[in-house]
């Protein structure tokens, strides 16, 4: 069974994901430049699930679903793992990264209005105001300076982006309820297993057989995006979430998208506008404030205990 980390060890294994994690959109967006986006995420999906079977029996933490478990291994495998992967990367196709990572972020500011509206949370102020600051951060993205609106390309890239992010927010919605039988990382295979059946099943449907011209990069893109982008991470978030405070992985998931914006424009060559920054700076802003307890911006002790890790 997983063990908690000393914090040191836990915080690099943490920077090492949001930093894995940041660089797999641009990873993402030049196999999708060679790959038909269901069969490129098929692909990747299948490579961390292999990998996530050795890791599994190697720690002896694999195991055999039980009733209970079923219904969370399909929220995440259909909500995360297809919809949301499937339609990143048909969003890549189209849509630069710097905003494609920005615009899949905004899934906290979907998180809070679901959870009032369907798991009946209180809209405090604090998260009312994080919300409307994200949508700021949005209209600040898409005003007509910053986007052509004739450019329907982009345009449709960036709508399945968001798209993307509200069956995120929907998965995340259904997971804080769900009653945890197994551990979430003893399921992570069997939903990577499920998801590689349903997007195969979707690429033969859509596209047919793969035609895929193999190379040392496109191989190297897909063993990133499938081992250390998916798999590993998925070890590591579960690892870090039994070490650190919530309130630590809730902040230090927010350079992902820093990253991500940094990792387009060095090595795609993607430019970063200003209004890119002001909106990736008011959505980030809109979500600290929005989504963290607020004992978190209090000053005394007191009211800072160690928050359980997230399930």
């Amino acid at each position: 069974m997983d063990h908690v980390l000393p914090r040191r060890t836990a915080l690099l294994l943490f920077a090492i994901v949001v930093v894995s994690w940041g660089l797999n959109w641009a990873v993402t967006k030049v196999i999708v430049h060679s790959v038909f986006p269901l069969w490129a995420t098929a692909i990747r999906t299948a490579i961390a699930a292999v990998t996530l079977l050795v890791v599994q029996l190697i720690r002896g933490e694999f195991i055999l679903p039980r009733k209970g478990d079923w219904p969370v291994i399909m929220a995440i495998a259909l909500l995360h793992m297809v919809a949301f992967s499937a339609l990143v990367a048909f969003g890549l196709k189209f849509a630069p990264v710097g905003r494609s990572i920005v615009l899949g972020y905004t899934t906290p500011l979907w998180v809070v209005p679901g959870a009032a509206l369907f798991l009946k949370e209180p809209m405090t102020r604090a998260r009312l105001a994080g919300t409307a600051l994200g949508l700021l951060g949005l209209v600040a993205m898409f005003n007509p300076q910053a986007v052509d609106w004739n450019d329907h390309d982009a345009l449709l890239g960036s709508g399945l982006i968001l798209l993307a992010a509200l069956c995120w927010a929907a998965n995340i919605l259904y997971v804080r309820v769900h009653r945890w039988v197994s551990t979430p990382f003893q399921l992570t295979f069997w939903q990577t297993l499920l998801a590689t059946c349903v997007l195969s099943i979707l690429g033969l449907l859509f596209d047919g057989m793969p035609q895929i011209v193999w190379s040392p990069s496109l191989a190297g893109a897909f063993l990133y995006a499938g081992i250390v982008g998916t798999a590993l991470a998925y070890w590591a978030m579960a690892m870090v979430n039994r070490s650190l405070p919530a309130a630590t992985t809730s902040l230090g998931i927010l350079a992902t998208p820093v990253i991500g914006v940094v990792t387009s424009t060095l090595a795609l060559g993607e430019t970063i506008d200003i209004s890119l920054l002001v909106a990736m700076t008011t959505i980030l802003s809109g979500i600290v404030i929005g989504t963290l307890p607020p004992r978190i911006f209090s000053r005394s002790p007191r009211l800072q205990p160690s928050c359980p890790p997230p399930r």
